[in-house]
C-alpha cells in the first residue's frame, strides 16, 4: 500500500477546526472519531459535525460546544482561543445537525502544559497520536512561555481554551492516524493583517504566539490584503510539527478534494481549508504497467567546497550528522582554485530537515556557504529477514524490485555478534548469511 500525501492549500488560512473539519470532509468516520476522543476522559463538551456551505463551497463545519459551568454554547471562529490569547469569537452561528452529545462524569482537565501532557500521556490512546499531540502541544507552550517571560511546563491554558485546544490537537491527530498517517505537505504561510483582541489587549495580526511558533520551526509568513486573522496559534502548531515543507502544489494526483468551513465571511478569500489527499505521479503504477514497482521520494542534497578543514574535524562532523539523522554523508576529494586540494562534503537528507543540517555545516565545519537542491530517488522496496548460519542467527536486509530479490546485504552488527560468539572472521558469517539466503 502505498503513502498518501495530504496537501493543505492555506490560501485561507489555518485553524484547528477548520483542519479537523477538512479531515472529517476527507470521509472519516464521525462515529468512530468521537468514540477515539472518549479516551481522553474529559467532559464539558459535545461536537457538532454538520456539512455547510461557505461562499458557494460545500464542506463540513467542526465546532465544540461547551457544557460546563460557562453554561454557553461556544463555536470556533477562525479569530481562534490559544492558551492565554482569547481572541474574539462568534456566538451566534447556530447549527441545527448535532453530531452527539457526551454524556461523561470524568474530571474536568487542568490547565497546565504539564497537566495536560499527564492526561494525555494517560489516556489508552495509539503512541504515536499521543507522541505527535503532546508534540505539537510542546510547540505552543515553548512559544507561550518565551512571550510570558516563564518555563513551558508552567504556561496556563485558560479554561475555555484547555477543552478546545485538547479537542482541536488530539482530535487532529486522531482523524490523521485513521487517515492512514498520510505525508503532509503544505502551500506557503498566508497571514491577514489587522489587529485581534487578546487576553492582553489589541495586538496587531500576527498574533504574538502564531508568529513565535512558525519562527521557531523556520517557516516564512507572508502577509495579504484580507483584514482579519487568518492563522491561529492552534494552526500555526499544526503546521509546523506536522508538515514536511511549504510550497506549490507538485505532482500530486488529486483523489479527494476536501473543505474544511470556517466560521467568518473574509473579505477577499472563502473562510475555508482546501484539503487534497492524493498520490504523486511518480508514485502511480497500474497491475499491468511494464514500470518498475520501486519505491520514490524526495531528498535534499547539500554541498559545500571546503579547503581549510582538518581531517579531525572532518570525520566528527560525518559522525555527528549521521547520528542527527543524516541519510548520508560523504566527502569527495576535488581540485580547488589555486590548484588547492580540497573536499566536496555532500549530505543528503529528509526536505524537512535541511535547514537543520544546513546551519551544522555552517556552525561546524569551515564553510561560508551551502548549496542546496532536491533530488528524486528510485529506491528497491526492502524488507528485513533473519536467516541462520552455522554461527547463529543473522539479519539480512533484502531489496526487492517487481516481488524479486535483487539486493541482499547482511546487517553489520548482527555479523559482527555472531562471528565473535562463534570467534571466526566476521567474512565467513557474511558469506553464510546471503548463502542461506540464496539456498
Amino acid at each position: 500500500m502505498k503513502m498518501k500525501t495530504l496537501y493543505l492549500d492555506i490560501f485561507s488560512g489555518i485553524s484547528g477546526d477548520m483542519f479537523l473539519g477538512a479531515l472529517l470532509d476527507l470521509g472519516i468516520d464521525a462515529h468512530q472519531f468521537e468514540h477515539e476522543l472518549e479516551k481522553l476522559r474529559v467532559d464539558g463538551y459535545h461536537l457538532h459535525i454538520s456539512r455547510q456551505e461557505k461562499s458557494g463551497i460545500a464542506g463540513t463545519k467542526f465546532d465544540v460546544h461547551l457544557t460546563d459551568d460557562h453554561h454557553h454554547e461556544h463555536d470556533h471562529d477562525h479569530s481562534h482561543h490559544d492558551h492565554e490569547h482569547s481572541h474574539d469569537h462568534d456566538h451566534s452561528h447556530a447549527h441545527s445537525h448535532e453530531h452527539a452529545k457526551r454524556d461523561t462524569h470524568h474530571a474536568h482537565p487542568h490547565c497546565t502544559f504539564t497537566e495536560i501532557k499527564q492526561l494525555i500521556s494517560q489516556s489508552p490512546l495509539s503512541d504515536w497520536v499521543k507522541r505527535k499531540s503532546i508534540a505539537i502541544f510542546q510547540r505552543i507552550a515553548d512559544a507561550e512561555g518565551k512571550i510570558h517571560g516563564q518555563p513551558p511546563e508552567q504556561v496556563h491554558f485558560h479554561e475555555v481554551g484547555a477543552v478546545d485546544s485538547i479537542v482541536d490537537i488530539v482530535g487532529a491527530c486522531i482523524a490523521l492516524e485513521m487517515l492512514g498517517h498520510p505525508r503532509i505537505l503544505s502551500a506557503p504561510v498566508v497571514e491577514g493583517t489587522g489587529w485581534i483582541n487578546c487576553a492582553h489587549g489589541r495586538f496587531p495580526i500576527p498574533a504574538p504566539a502564531t508568529l513565535a511558533i512558525l519562527g521557531a520551526r523556520g517557516v516564512a509568513l507572508t502577509q495579504c490584503d484580507e483584514p482579519n486573522e487568518l492563522v491561529t496559534p492552534t494552526g500555526a502548531a499544526l503546521l509546523a510539527e506536522l508538515a514536511e515543507n511549504f510550497g506549490p502544489m507538485q505532482g500530486l494526483v488529486a483523489e479527494k478534494i476536501a473543505f474544511g468551513l470556517g466560521t467568518r465571511v473574509n473579505k477577499t478569500r472563502p473562510n475555508v481549508l482546501r484539503a487534497i489527499l492524493g498520490t504523486p505521479n511518480s508514485e502511480l503504477r497500474t497491475p499491468n504497467s511494464d514500470s518498475p514497482d520501486w519505491e520514490t521520494d524526495t531528498i535534499s542534497v547539500l554541498e559545500t567546497n571546503l579547503d581549510d578543514i582538518t581531517a579531525e574535524i572532518l570525520g566528527n562532523f560525518v559522525e555527528r550528522t549521521l547520528a542527527a539523522g543524516a541519510l548520508d554523508v560523504f566527502h569527495t576529494p576535488i581540485q580547488m582554485k589555486k590548484n588547492r586540494p580540497g573536499v566536496l562534503l555532500t549530505v543528503l537528507c529528509a526536505e524537512a530537515d535541511a535547514d537543520k543540517f544546513s546551519e551544522m555545516i555552517l556552525r561546524e565545519t569551515s564553510a561560508f556557504g551551502v548549496r542546496r537542491h532536491t533530488a528524486d530517488r528510485r529506491k528497491l522496496r526492502r524488507e528485513f529477514t533473519t536467516v541462520k548460519t552455522p554461527f547463529g542467527e543473522v539479519t539480512v536486509k533484502i531489496g526487492k524490485l517487481n516481488g524479486k530479490i535483487v539486493q541482499a546485504a547482511p546487517e553489520f552488527e548482527s555479523c559482527r555478534k555472531a562471528a565473535e560468539h562463534a570467534n571466526v572472521p566476521l567474512k565467513q558469517v557474511y558469506e553464510a548469511a546471503v548463502k542461506d539466503l540464496k539456498s
